[in-house]
């Protein structure tokens, strides 16, 4: 029971820490991530505030598992509930940056914090985020490798959020190209069960891959934890 106690207030700390660092990237005012973009994109559309259609958003994806015949966790179910509030309450905390020179300082220390939180609440094992569960779904039942389906999917709720009006600039772009090899640190330093689960499969997978051509050790670890990224 204790341990049990334990896991979940991991998991909330975690969570917690992510929509905070959410937060931060939104106040940097250099653009988000794509599931970020399509929340504000909405904002304008629907006037609710970003929490609250996270929240919803959420549930709408996982409504999404179902013909995916994926299960959800306690930590799922948790994680679409926790972080659009932990992200309104980091944005009550943190004003907008308008200097350059502080917008970029405040979307780094979000990107940072974020890899961090992701290590802290995937450590707690207990449930895929909404996303994730997407994600690995769509390659369970359609066989399309883990990066195909991320890319669709991110690609498509990028776009449909620019055209509504998110926030898309050169923190997306700086997002992309570094949540994977931050989390594929944070990971084994903060899960490291986890981490040494997943560099296994993909060992195992990988090592003789479709066609015979050979996959690296580390990439099954950078691409999930660059999928897993994604809990709100």
């Amino acid at each position: 029971m204790l341990g049990f106690s334990l896991r979940f207030l991991r998991l909330l700390a975690g969570l917690t820490l992510y929509g905070f660092a959410d937060a931060l990237m939104i106040r940097a005012g250099l653009g988000v991530d794509p599931w970020t973009v399509f929340a504000q994109g909405w904002v304008h559309v629907t006037g609710w505030s970003i929490g609250l259609l996270t929240v919803v958003i959420g549930f709408l994806v996982l409504l999404l598992w179902i013909p995916l015949r994926q299960r959800p966790g306690l930590g799922t179910l948790v994680n679409v509930i926790w972080v659009g509030p932990a992200i309104e309450l980091g944005l009550w905390i943190v004003p907008e940056q308008t200097s350059l020179p502080m917008q970029i300082l405040v979307f780094a220390s979000g990107l940072l914090l974020l890899a961090v939180a992701s290590g802290i609440y995937i450590g707690a094992r207990m449930g895929p985020g909404p996303r994730d569960g997407l994600m690995t779904g769509i390659h369970s039942r359609l066989g399309w490798p883990i990066w195909v389906g991320r890319t669709g999917v991110e690609g498509s709720v990028l776009l449909v959020g620019w055209l509504l009006g998110g926030d898309v600039g050169v923190g997306t772009v700086v997002f992309a190209a570094l949540i994977g090899p931050l989390c594929s640190v944070t990971l084994p330093l903060l899960a490291p069960s986890v981490a040494a689960a997943r560099t296994g499969r993909g060992a195992r997978a990988g090592r003789v891959g479709r066609g015979g051509r050979r996959v690296p050790r580390g990439a099954a670890v950078a691409g999930t934890a660059a999928a897993g990224s994604a809990p709100g």
